[in-house]
Order: structure tokens, then sequence, then C-alpha cells
């Protein structure tokens, strides 16, 4: 596995490289590569939410539970797909866009690449990091959750005046993680059509800039570029 990481966030989460859980995580997806199982995302691109979203730049979180399953979706980014995805799925994205065209009338891209979002600093973090395409509960205890709960915990810890966006009763669960006196959090149902469409009329899209602005930052410009 390709564990290199941009910079800033390699001197904020060094410990955790370091610990035990993190060599065994690894040492199961080199020997799930190693006998032949598709692993999504790329191993260049497991730490992508990362490289688009240094540290210094950090402004809103934006929690997903793992990488999409079907070939060539996963890029590390949560809710995101590659430009050359035609955004006719997944169906959690569409609804996405439909909320960000009625919250703050931005109308449906052509395609569902989310980095000019990463770009402004929305980590687009999932919970779990990888997933294996045969099996897509095999890489859910294997220690991403306590690596990303620790990423979670750090930024709560170190940062102030985050916006996390929590969507779905798993996101949901991450609260515990964040100390709300300093930061801002948001939750919503799923955006997955099997939420019944309640994600549609949360407007977290808007709801993010006014508390940007209240700390007088620039808001995110949610166009998808």
């Amino acid at each position: 596995m390709n564990v290199s990481i941009e910079s800033s966030w390699k001197a904020v989460l060094q410990t955790e490289f370091e610990q035990p859980y993190f060599a065994e995580l690894t040492n199961v997806i080199k020997a799930d590569k190693a006998a032949g199982h598709v692993i999504y995302p790329p191993g260049a691109l497991i730490f992508n939410a990362f490289a688009q979203t240094p540290w210094h730049n950090l402004r809103v979180v934006l929690l997903g539970q793992d990488p999409y399953p079907r070939a060539g979706h996963a890029h590390g980014l949560s809710f995101s797909v590659p430009r050359n995805i035609r955004v006719v799925a997944p169906h959690s994205l569409i609804n996405v866009f439909k909320e960000l065209q009625t919250d703050v009338g931005i109308a449906q891209p052509a395609h569902g690449c989310l980095e000019s979002w990463a770009a402004q600093g929305v980590l687009l973090l999932n919970a779990a990091l990888t997933l294996r395409a045969d099996d897509k509960e095999a890489h859910k205890k294997i220690g991403w959750q306590r690596f990303t709960d620790a990423v979670i915990k750090k930024i709560s810890d170190e940062k102030q005046g985050i916006v996390f966006l929590l969507w779905g009763n798993y996101a949901k669960a991450k609260k515990s993680l964040i100390n709300t006196q300093k930061h801002y959090v948001l939750e919503a149902p799923h955006p997955s059509p099997l939420a019944g469409n309640a994600f549609l009329g949360c407007r977290h899209f808007s709801k993010t800039n006014e508390f940007l602005q209240q700390q007088n930052l620039p808001p995110i410009d949610w166009t998808i570029k």
C-alpha cells in the first residue's frame, strides 16, 4: 500500500502512523493485493482527501462512510467521483446536487468531481479509506475506523471553528469526537434515496457559509468546476 501522505498531515498524524494497528492495517491491504483482490481506490489515491486539502487549508469536514464499490468511481474523496464519470450514479451524489441547486442555486454539473470543494478547505473524508471489491465489509474492521476517528479528534482538538457535515446515522455517531463548543456541527439524513430523500431541504451549503462568514472567513464557492 502506498502510505505517502501530504506533508502537513504527515506531521500532524505521525503518531498514528507509528502505532502497531496502522502497521497491521497496511499489512492486511498488502496481503489482499498480493492475493489478487481488487482494492478501491487505487493505492496512490487512498490518502487523496489529505492531498487535496492540506491541514492549514481546512475549514469544513464532510464525512462519508467508505469508498464507492463500483470500478472507476472511488478516488479517495467522500461522495466524489472522477471527472470522467457521468452524474447518473451514484444516487447519493445526485441528491447532493439536487440540494445544492435548491439551497444555493447551483445547477447540476456535468461531472461529479468535488476537487474544487477540497481545494477550498473541504476535507472529503471517508471513515474507511479502502474497500475490497469482492467483499464490501472486509476492510471495515481492519483499523481505518481508529485512524479516521483520530483524524476527527485531532481536528477537533487543534483547530477552531471548523464546520462538520454529518450526513446519515453513521456520520452522526462521530459527533461524540467533536468539541461542539469550538466547532459547528450540522446533521442531516444520508443523501441516499434509501433514506427516503429526507436529506433534501437540509440547507447545509448555505448554513456552512453563514457560519464561516460569521467568523469573518470567506464562504465556500460550491460550484462544481
